[in-house]
């Protein structure tokens, strides 16, 4: 359990560090949530203090405005603060340590004792609170005693870079920041966007940890400073490229601003330093049932060296949320009214300028409704029960502010649409309407097509990668692959040996790790190896393995995970839709599909182009079982539903007899079919 310094805040207090008057509320920290009910496995078998927290302290009444310090830590919902009655506003919902501040109107303090109240929400949600202080100024007049001068570079050449930074207290609670506005600036408590690597940030003298990031592609400079009482205090970090992209453009295919959807923090004006201080090179904006430009913003910012904009839209519908790019300017927007998907893909489609449709967060319920929700979707054989197929070309595997508590739930999503004969790219994005509580970029996409000047990406070029499949999914970890030393995502493999040789890259920046790796084909996992721990290195695994070639076509995908960042420059954060209570955050890195055509026809047939080929004969169970035995588990489970959709009994005696026959991958196959049919 993460805990806060209160030693070391109360010390710095008492021994004059700060030199201005200041009211110590509480030295501890308490844990408020519902005895019995926790939020998360972590919090099981603890008891909390209570509810709510009611806290005494003495005080003089304040003729000027105050300000109260209040640490907290994973909060979620709408936790309420108040002072001798007077309510003063709300704990962040923010799921990270912050010390976060209110405003303290004057003449709410009183002489003699006092009492600060926080009420919880109706809503489950375990948090911790304090310790709290009052200062007895106002809050640009308490972050305006201390400053650090802050720029960052380019460690290659030395040049400003775009970043973000990140400055906490030695436990990583993130620090209330004074800095002046700025359309080259976003920033958030503890952490501060720069278009150019500079800022100047007012703060409470104290003892720091300053971090430079710029996103997954770029190493991280972190140093201790200490500022004291009247102190500005210069520091220069230097940040360089660790991990190789060269040919791959960083794509965040599904970005929000408060601006145009109407909730989370993030002004489309914070967003054009977010984009570029984390590297994304590609950015999409998808605003709900918006055409948004980045571009006006971007050239008032003058930060159009860094990235190319697209203007898209999340399409938000009560059947799902998709991303429809690129958009022509002045477009008029699609039917988002309709149920009914093959309208609503018509009209998609014929948006101008249109060429890719994305299936947002497959998983997530909005408006009572998940596109996979077994209800409706068979989550073996990726049918559905809904008129109409999903027309889209991509889905979503990973949405960094949209995480499952089953990582691979999604994934398994995909290969069950691959394995009906739908041709659907993986992809990764953020999802964030945020400027920090969600990162942008966290999931991203990587897409091959020439990227030598970000200002210009092809997007017609880009567009076209996704489509095919030559994209990389990226949440902490880059995972390559190569088939027979020269096919690569999207190809199809021709003319293979009958020892196929795959080859394995996974590569990450150093502040990460990765521990497994899984190939899978047809979406079953064929090998899988642990892999040693490398966070110093780069490259964290490079695997090679032969297997033997297949008597039917398949594609293959390799994911490698790690465990999840826990550091507040890069935090994973946690499932905000979730049934179980246990979760351990990951990285992750997948490949999209590399085509084996194994059979030598010169083309890929799917999963269940082979069971329609097989079923479609008009033979007996027990022949058409007996046809199967070559075939693996998810060509077996596609004719498992053909047969059962034909009117074929397969849970009768008669059934089950002819199953107790057939080859092990066929009885397993048919098996977890009718596991889905129950």
């Amino acid at each position: 359990m993460r805990r806060f310094p209160v030693l070391a805040l109360f010390l710095a207090i008492a021994t004059g560090l700060w030199g201005a008057e200041r009211i110590p509320v509480t030295a501890k920290t308490f844990h408020l949530g519902t005895k019995g009910v926790p939020e998360w496995k972590t919090f099981s078998g603890r008891t909390p203090h209570g509810r709510n927290l009611s806290l005494a302290f003495e005080a003089t009444a304040n003729a000027e405005e105050a300000t109260l310090f209040l640490m907290q830590d994973n909060v979620k919902q709408g936790w309420r603060i108040s002072l001798n009655g007077k309510h003063l506003g709300n704990l962040e919902r923010f799921e990270s340590k912050v010390l976060h501040t209110l405003k303290i109107p004057s003449d709410v303090l009183r002489d003699g004792e006092n009492k600060l109240a926080v009420t919880a929400p109706t809503a489950i949600d375990d948090v911790f609170v304090g310790p709290a202080f009052i200062e007895s100024s106002a809050r640009s007049v308490a972050l305006s005693r201390s400053f650090l001068d802050l720029r960052v570079t380019d460690l290659a050449d030395g040049s400003p870079l775009p970043c973000r930074i990140t400055i906490t207290n030695q436990s990583d609670c993130l620090m209330p920041l004074k800095v002046k506005s700025s359309l080259r600036l976003a920033v958030r408590p503890g952490v501060v966007y720069s278009m150019d690597g500079m800022a100047k940030a007012g703060l409470l003298p104290g003892e720091y940890l300053v971090h430079a990031t710029r996103g997954f592609e770029y190493g991280v400079a972190t140093t201790k400073v200490l500022v004291k009482e009247g102190e500005t205090k210069s520091l220069k970090l230097s940040i360089g490229r660790e991990v190789p992209t060269d040919g791959w453009v960083s794509c965040d295919p599904h970005i929000h601003v408060r601006t145009f959807s109407g909730h989370g923090d993030s002004t489309v004006e914070e967003r054009i330093p977010t984009i570029a201080g984390e590297g994304i090179e590609l950015p999409i904006a998808t605003d709900h049932n918006h055409h948004v430009d980045y571009r006006p913003y971007q050239r008032a910012a003058e930060a159009t060296p860094y990235f190319t904009p697209v203007i898209g839209n999340e399409v938000t519908t009560k059947v799902g949320h998709f991303n429809a790019f690129p958009i022509e300017k002045g477009a008029s927007l699609p039917n988002h009214k309709t149920e009914n998907w093959p309208e609503l893909f018509r009209s998609i489609r014929s948006t101008p300028g249109v060429e890719v449709i994305l299936l947002n967060h497959p998983r997530n319920f909005h408006s009572n409704f998940s596109p996979t929700d077994p209800a409706h979707f068979n989550p073996l054989t990726g049918t559905s029960k809904r008129e109409g197929a999903l027309e889209v070309d991509a889905i979503e595997v990973i949405t960094s502010a949209a995480l499952q508590i089953d990582h691979m739930g999604p994934f398994r999503d995909w290969f069950a649409l691959l394995n009906s004969g739908l041709r659907l790219t993986a992809a990764g994005s953020s999802d964030t309407h945020d400027v920090n509580r969600y990162i942008l970029g966290q999931g991203r996409t990587y897409l091959r097509c020439p990227d030598v000047d970000p200002a210009a990406i092809d997007v017609a070029a880009a567009c076209r990668a996704l489509r095919e499949g030559r994209a990389l999914v990226s949440m902490g970890l880059l995972t390559k692959m190569k088939v027979a030393g020269r096919f690569e995502v999207g190809d199809l493999a021709t003319d293979l040996p009958k020892r196929i040789p795959v080859e394995i890259e996974v590569l990450g920046p150093r502040w990460v790790d990765a521990n497994h790796i899984v190939l899978y084909a047809n979406g079953l996992p064929i090998w899988e190896s642990e892999a040693p721990s490398a966070p110093s290195k780069v490259r964290k695994a490079l695997k090679q393995r032969a297997i033997q070639r297949p008597f039917h076509d398949v594609y293959l995908v390799a994911i490698a995970t790690g465990p999840g960042v826990t550091k507040p420059f890069w935090e994973i954060p946690r499932p905000y839709q979730h049934k179980t209570k246990d979760y351990a955050p990951k990285v992750i890195g997948a490949t999209n599909p590399v085509w084996l055509d194994a059979d030598g026809d010169g083309k890929y047939t799917s999963p269940r182009a082979y069971a329609e080929r097989i079923t479609g004969e008009k033979a007996s169970l027990e022949a058409t079982l007996d046809k199967l035995r070559p075939y693996d588990e998810a060509i077996c489970a596609q004719a498992a539903a053909l047969l059962a959709s034909q009117g074929i009994d397969l849970g009768n005696a008669k059934s089950e007899s002819a199953l107790r026959k057939a080859a092990p991958m066929v009885r397993r196959g048919f098996a977890a079919f009718l596991e889905t049919a129950k």
